[in-house]
């Protein structure tokens, strides 16, 4: 199938095709919230303190996307927690009006009794993802993120964590039994979603997909 060709793709790392959505230096093409990001170090980091003591919010990009490759690198501090919005029409909460992809200090004691589908990797109330990929706290991870019509995959450090189906995974309904009316969404922006943590990313590159029929042959 031509997905599990694409899949392999992903986890061999050919880079052709992609372009960058961080230049290193600014922020330019994103837009939201620019006060609690920031640019340190070549990095884009979540720096909470400048936001006052509030949660830092939405960092996006400034166009829309529908079918594509996202890879990024990401660095987590202790008990960290963000997350990628996926097809979000820029207003609402993504985990909803979207598709949120965890982002998450898995061990850390405070995260404990979790849901499977809050864990890192997990399509938030949809998907529970693999766990047992990240690198110790403190490490440079890398993760992809594959967005190919009705199907999303998430793959960590070489780890396909989730490989599903929209259709398929929520015949039955979702499992955190919510409505999730962002699934429906062909496109959207793609972002972070600040939750007070301090995360860094860097190397923050994408390549656009024509939608792949698995059926095609």
């Amino acid at each position: 199938m031509l997905h599990a060709l694409l899949v392999a793709t992903a986890l061999v790392g050919p880079e052709t095709g992609f372009t960058a959505l961080f230049d290193g230096t600014s922020l330019k093409g994103w837009q939201g919230d620019t006060v609690g990001y920031q640019v340190v170090d070549s990095t884009i980091a979540v720096v909470p303190s400048a936001t006052g003591g509030t949660n830092p919010g939405f960092l996006f990009t400034q166009q829309p996307w529908d079918n594509f490759e996202l890879r990024f690198e990401f660095k987590l501090t202790p008990g960290a927690n963000n997350g990628l919005a996926l097809r979000w029409p820029g207003k609402g909460d993504p985990a909803y009006e979207g598709m949120e992809v965890q982002i998450l200090d898995n061990e850390h004691p405070s995260y404990a009794n979790l849901k499977p589908w809050q864990y890192h990797g997990s399509i938030y109330g949809v998907a529970a993802a693999r766990r047992g990929c990240l690198k110790p706290t403190g490490k440079w991870n890398d993760e992809t993120v594959i967005c190919d019509g009705r199907r999303i995959t998430v793959i960590l450090n070489g780890h396909v964590l989730v490989d599903v189906d929209l259709d398929e995974v929520t015949r039955a309904g979702t499992i955190d039994g919510r409505p999730h009316p962002g699934l429906a969404h062909p496109s959207g922006y793609i972002g972070f979603c600040g939750h007070g943590s301090a995360v860094s990313f860097r190397n923050i590159r994408i390549r656009p997909l024509a939608p792949v029929r698995d059926d095609a042959g």
